[in-house]
């Protein structure tokens, strides 16, 4: 497993092609589109680098229910690796946290708990398990 402290990041964007423009300018990326991972979810994604990638990589996100950041305010997400995000999850409430999502499939490419800190900052926990 990969061993960085963060393992995936979200950017949340209004207009992902605008955004991909933006970032290709600035960090000459080139994103690599792609579907949701288990089709259920009405969004669009692209990715900063390929997923296979070993060091941490991420993913502009367009979702109905995100909000795109207006300068004074972080809107992204970064996700800490785990062996089974479950486990990690039963520790959030004790810890002063919360659940939003309790672990789910990500399709092929794992699971994921999404959860809150005690500062009112999410977070995601990922796990192939």
């Amino acid at each position: 497993m990969n061993q960085n402290i963060i393992c995936w990041f979200e950017i949340y964007v209004k207009d992902i092609e605008r955004a991909k423009k933006f970032y290709n300018t600035v960090l000459g990326t080139n994103f690599i589109d792609s579907p949701t991972p288990d089709g259920s979810i009405d969004m669009k994604m692209a990715f900063f680098s390929p997923m296979e990638n070993q060091g941490v990589s991420g993913a502009l996100i367009e979702m109905a229910g995100t909000k795109e950041g207006d300068g004074t305010c972080v809107n992204s997400m970064v996700y800490f690796p785990c062996q089974d995000a479950s486990v990690e999850e039963s520790r959030i409430k004790a810890a002063g946290g919360l659940v939003n999502r309790s672990k789910f499939s990500i399709g092929e490419f794992g699971f994921c708990s999404i959860c809150v800190d005690t500062e009112g900052n999410p977070f995601g926990l990922f796990s192939m398990e």
